[in-house]
């Protein structure tokens, strides 16, 4: 008998394009209930509730019940680098509808990668933040370098305490749609939380896309120096 990990149950795990579907509604990092990730599936409640039992099983999952209601979540930020991973070596979905053609560019124009920015949005930023000088390539990890230090501080963050989290710091992330790095960990989750609290971004009526504001577009423009269209 192997000792490695149980690969093929996790393979049968995500073999399934209902499981893979909610998985990817869920790579929002927000909780959700499962008659919410049935509509996203094309499935019944039903079909999703039991489907969601052998991913909490399977630790892919995470639930909570809170009074009548059960939400679930991806269970950690590995699984959702890992999917974010398998997206971008999967085929493009074939589109069948103008809804999810809609629905496509909105999701490669901005979304939310778990807890940080992704898309051409999330591309967009590390790039103009690499062409200021605020942060650096390291090995696996953007680097803040001083005059970055300097730049986070007046956009309202708190290095000193993201550095004490305990996960990486500024992990550099593969874009499934761009094919570009952006930027993760921390510090990517704390600009997108921040870009959210000064109503820069805001969340599209379903799904992980988000919309630039026209305050946004002011605001990305005055501090990173980027046109947003």
């Amino acid at each position: 008998m192997s000792a490695n990990p149980n690969l093929a149950e996790l393979v049968s795990l995500l073999g399934d394009s209902s499981r893979a579907a909610i998985l990817t509604s869920l790579m929002d990092g927000r909780f959700h209930t499962a008659s919410e990730l049935a509509l996203a599936a094309g499935v019944t409640p039903q079909t999703a509730s039991f489907h969601l039992g052998k991913m909490a099983s399977g630790m892919l999952v995470a639930a909570e019940k809170h009074g009548r209601h059960r939400y679930y979540k991806l269970a950690n930020e590995e699984i959702a680098r890992a999917l974010e991973t398998l997206l971008s070596i999967s085929r493009p979905a074939e589109i069948r509808s103008l809804r999810q053609s809609e629905q496509m560019k909105a999701l490669c124009k901005a979304r939310t990668c778990y807890d940080h920015l992704a898309g051409k949005l999330g591309v967009g930023l590390t790039r103009a933040m690499l062409e200021q000088g605020w942060i650096e390539e390291g090995d696996g990890e953007y680097v803040v370098t001083t005059a970055g230090g300097r730049f986070f501080a007046d956009l309202g963050l708190d290095l000193p305490a993201l550095r004490k989290e305990r996960r990486s710091f500024g992990r550099i992330c593969l874009d499934w749609s761009e094919r570009q790095h952006h930027l993760a960990g921390s510090l990517g989750q704390a600009i997108v939380a921040r870009l959210f609290d000064m109503n820069w971004i805001e969340r599209a009526a379903s799904g992980r896309a988000v919309v630039v504001t026209e305050q946004g577009r002011e605001g990305i423009k005055r501090y990173f120096h980027l046109e947003w269209k």
